[in-house]
């Protein structure tokens, strides 16, 4: 890695508006302006099935699984924004890591996740911001190699914080949080990463 992380962003949701999406994409600009190269994709372009080891061994390993191994191999750090469902992360952000976690014929499986260094956050409507998700994923990511900032954050009455076309943040303390997240993991990897 050179002095310019390279990043990849994508939220747990596949809701057009969901708000996740909205605070990843504020967390980017902290990411960028602290110098890193972020890549966002929406998961909505990967469709995936459900992961079953007995399909995956008879009809072989899924395209948009390799696609996603292969933008993981290519980048140092993850910044995720995962939403609450039933106080968990939501089946298709599982699904997504479960596949991308298996060996392929494509790429080596230890250069997927492992090493690799990650900053999550979550948002709700409600009171507390999601953040069960997040323990969740945590335990996910640690699982399979990440190292996983212990700054989070969590956006409570997520969609009060948004201006009227829902794009941009007017919660200024919100927004310093979540910039100062995507600034962190950037520090993170320079630390880490640099000449690795």
């Amino acid at each position: 890695m050179n002095s310019r992380p390279k990043i990849l962003a994508f939220a747990g949701s596949l809701r057009e508006r969901s708000v996740n999406k909205r605070v990843l994409k504020t967390a980017i600009k902290g990411a960028e302006s602290a110098g890193a190269e972020v890549t966002y994709i929406d998961l909505c372009d990967y469709p995936m099935p459900l992961y079953n080891s007995d399909e995956h061994e008879r009809d072989g390993f899924d395209e948009n699984a390799l696609k996603l191994q292969g933008l993981l191999v290519e980048h140092d750090g993850l910044l995720i924004a995962s939403p609450e469902y039933n106080g968990s992360l939501p089946a298709a952000l599982k699904n997504a890591i479960d596949w991308a976690s298996r060996q392929s014929d494509r790429y080596e499986r230890s250069k997927i996740f492992r090493g690799k260094v990650a900053a999550m956050m979550t948002a709700s409507p409600g009171s507390l911001g999601g953040v069960r998700s997040l323990s969740h994923l945590r335990g996910v990511l640690t699982s399979v190699g990440v190292i996983v900032l212990a700054q989070e954050v969590a956006v409570t009455f997520a969609e009060d914080k948004f201006d009227c076309e829902g794009g941009e943040m007017t919660d200024e303390r919100m927004k310093g949080n979540l910039e100062a997240l995507g600034a962190a993991l950037v520090e993170m990897l320079r630390r880490t990463h640099v000449g690795s």
